[in-house]
């Protein structure tokens, strides 16, 4: 599909002329067809009315890769007050750039109006803080100027249904072609205004597996640093999209290679020196991948439960050398590690509690005698704290065989589940067990007039 359209390019790019580009219906692949009837309605609506209309960004770019986007935006230059009138039970949203939230039918279609220099702007509409980070940017503008405004080229891709050409005003199909994230002006400015930026380079590069050209890789290392000035809760469903979007272990390389890493996760890359917490690390973002690939459920209190947990573990073992029972031990360590990530990216508290309960049930694993194996099968969390156990085992963080007895006891019927619990009281069963604990099973067992 690439070759194709690399093809179909050559025979309308020029020498070396930057300026704009319209590329007419024969010479790209892209089809009104392959655009969801919601964001076609919004365009159909808008040009009624008088105003221009174009799918931008994301969606024209995977068409071109031969993709199939799930989400497309339209850009206008309708205000947003002027569109809202056009959908009914639509909304505006944002503060710092109002964006109209268009309803057909169960989608959203996100419609932006085009977008003009922010230095032109009233303090109204336009404000940046002293480290040049925009705050308030609600300067409009027309076709042009919302293309050079855009981050990378290879998001500042128009069409349009009225003629059914592609606009390019940055060369952002050269560098399809070429395979490469190139930022729209000078890289260290931009990333100033918005420093998620930085971590949008290393996304798309990852997703898309294009390199991020040398002159927008650079600035990465020095400004890593701006991401402390972004909201917790802003970089929370910034590190969703890097990590649970299909592609978390490359990106996680990525972001190793351009230091931006320990500002999203500190206390996870004070570990990574220890192969086993790097494995684990790894292991996680690679089956969470996996998953995502097989339509399979993913949650983020797994993989926060995974990249917070070398922290916990080393924090539990400093209290545990100094005598504190292990159960108060990984307690402490938990919300003090919790506390810690909390000051970088939010954690919402319906992914908080079941990492917490992931963590509990690692100590609680290994205790399987009496009815305590069978009752902790019924946990909620169980599934996931022995796909978690499972994990810890092939990192070599820990001994294997646990890991295989729950595996057994799970495909066990109810007379082998209490043969293999027996085995484990008389102290036959290499995972765990002793005559010790199948006393105190013994003792759990006597009648209630006798305790």
């Amino acid at each position: 599909m690439l070759n194709t359209l690399i093809s179909s390019f050559k025979r309308w790019r020029k020498p070396a002329n930057p300026g704009p580009r319209v590329i007419a219906r024969n010479d790209h692949n892209l089809s009104r067809r392959d655009i969801s009837r919601a964001a076609l309605t919004v365009m159909k609506r808008l040009q009624e009315a008088g105003f221009e209309a174009y799918i931008v960004g994301g969606g024209v770019r995977d068409l071109l890769l031969g993709g199939h986007p799930k989400d497309f935006d339209v850009a206008t230059n309708a205000t947003p007050e002027e569109a809202k009138h056009l959908f009914r039970g639509s909304r505006i949203v944002g503060r710092r750039f109002r964006i109209l939230h268009a309803r057909i039918g169960r989608e959203v279609i996100e419609v932006t109006t085009f977008r003009g220099h922010h230095s032109d702007g009233e303090e109204h509409e336009a404000q940046q803080s002293e480290h040049g980070m925009l705050l308030r940017d609600n300067v409009y503008g027309d076709l042009e100027s919302d293309a050079i405004r855009r981050d990378f080229t290879v998001n500042a891709l128009y069409y349009t249904t009225d003629g059914f050409a592609i606009h390019d005003y940055t060369g952002g199909v050269r560098d399809i072609e070429q395979r490469l994230i190139r930022m729209i002006g000078d890289p260290a400015t931009r990333y100033k205004e918005d420093p998620v930026r930085m971590l949008r380079a290393v996304r798309f590069a990852a997703k898309l597996g294009f390199d991020i050209e040398d002159k927008t890789a650079s600035p990465l290392p020095e400004l890593a640093p701006l991401l402390r000035n972004i909201a917790p809760a802003r970089l929370f469903d910034e590190v969703l999209k890097l990590l649970m979007g299909g592609h978390g272990e490359r990106t996680f390389e990525l972001l190793c290679q351009y230091q931006l890493w320990h500002h999203l996760f500190p206390d996870n890359a004070a570990q990574l020196d220890n192969p086993a917490a790097l494995e684990l690390t790894r292991r996680a973002l690679r089956n969470t991948d996996e998953r995502i690939r097989q339509e399979l459920r993913v949650t983020p209190a797994f993989l926060y439960a995974a990249l917070l947990w070398p922290a916990v573990n080393a924090e539990q073992q400093k209290l545990l050398a100094r005598g504190t029972p292990p159960l108060p031990a990984l307690a402490q360590a938990a919300q003090k590690v919790t506390s810690s990530q909390l000051a970088h990216t939010a954690i919402p508290k319906r992914f908080t509690i079941p990492m917490r309960e992931i963590w509990d049930l690692q100590l609680r694993l290994p205790q399987r005698s009496g009815s305590r194996a069978q009752r902790l099968s019924e946990h909620p969390r169980f599934r996931a704290a022995y796909d978690f156990l499972l994990l810890r085992e092939e990192c070599g963080e820990i001994a294997a065989g646990l890991g295989q007895w729950w595996t057994e006891f799970q495909q066990a019927d109810d007379e082998q589940r209490q043969q293999m619990v027996r085995n484990l009281q008389r102290g036959n069963d290499n995972g765990g067990g002793n005559r010790r604990g199948s006393r105190s099973g013994r003792r759990r067992r006597r009648p209630k007039a006798a305790e």
